[in-house]
């Protein structure tokens, strides 16, 4: 928890919309007791007066909401993520008239509207479908807020690897036949993903826990990622204008293995530029090459067009 939380308050845009008091206009209060403990716990961390804050109060409000994420046992970042998206999202949402729907490898939100976690880390995703019995073309766009990219190696490959494993072109056959309309029945097809919405925040999740023979474990291949300058461009669609490069803002850690593992975050001070070292209470200064780790678990990027 403690990484995800420290992540998510060192991002610039985020940061900014709480500490300027907009959120209190926008929060349905309700429903709204996660998202204003999070709002105090990022004026805490930026404007108080201590050198580290707990966030049991967070924990606290949180927990009551998802009794999953109660105990102080260890839970999945990622999972944790996305859950503190969803709350943010829902107690600030505007009406939309837009429909989502989610797809596989990209997490998204509950519900359709409008938010701040929709306008920072809400991107799209579109799904070319062509069946190979009569070639007709459909799109299925679907939403993301996560992406959850495959590690294509088992010793050292690279982000860009991983993204090209993600969106490289799939076939579907047998049982993954999909339904054609204008054939009227299951047929083969391939599916190729491109991305028509890119958001100013995207958050790369490394599948490190895989299942082999029938056995989860965990996956301790070194991804390099770049620290700037990471181009999108290949798997954005042409109708897209938004930035397609990005600076590394952000890497939540996870050491350890499927039984015990502790996660530590990495951070860069929007104003210094120095990298930091989070370890519960622990903050250390970090070299860049103290940030390339094979712990890497979920990767925080800005866009370089902010």
């Amino acid at each position: 928890m403690n990484a995800v939380l420290q992540c998510l308050c060192s991002l610039t845009p985020l940061v900014q919309y709480f500490l300027s008091g907009k959120w209190n206009t926008a929060l349905h209060q309700e429903i709204g007791e996660p998202a204003t403990a999070f709002g105090c716990l990022v004026s805490d961390m930026w404007l108080g007066e201590f050198d580290f804050v707990s966030p049991e109060a967070f924990h606290s409000v949180f927990g009551k909401r998802h009794p999953a994420f109660s105990s102080k046992t260890q839970h999945d970042a990622q999972e944790f993520l996305i859950c503190v998206l969803d709350d943010l999202h829902e107690a600030f949402k505007q009406p939309s008239q837009e429909r989502r729907s989610s797809a596989a490898g990209a997490s998204t939100r509950n519900s359709s509207g409008t938010s701040i976690v929709a306008h920072l880390f809400e991107g799209q995703l579109s799904y070319a479908i062509r069946c190979l019995t009569c070639k007709a073309l459909s799109d299925k766009p679907e939403s993301f807020t996560v992406l959850s990219l495959p590690i294509p190696s088992t010793r050292v490959c690279s982000l860009q690897d991983c993204l090209e494993c993600f969106f490289q072109p799939d076939t579907l056959t047998r049982n993954n036949q999909i339904y054609c309309h204008w054939c009227g029945s299951n047929q083969d097809a391939t599916v190729t993903a491109s991305i028509t919405k890119a958001p100013q925040i995207i958050i790369f999740h490394l599948k490190r826990f895989a299942w082999q023979d029938k056995n989860r474990r965990k996956l301790s291949t070194t991804v390099c990622y770049p620290f700037s300058d990471l181009d999108l461009s290949p798997y954005i669609s042409t109708s897209c204008n938004n930035n397609t490069e990005y600076s590394l803002c952000a890497v939540v850690n996870h050491a350890g293995d499927l039984d015990y593992g502790h996660y530590t975050a990495f951070c860069k001070h929007s104003i210094t530029q120095h990298w930091y070292s989070f370890d519960d209470a622990q903050v250390t200064k970090i070299p860049d090459s103290a940030v390339q780790a094979d712990t890497a678990y979920l990767l925080f990027y800005i866009s370089q067009g902010y």
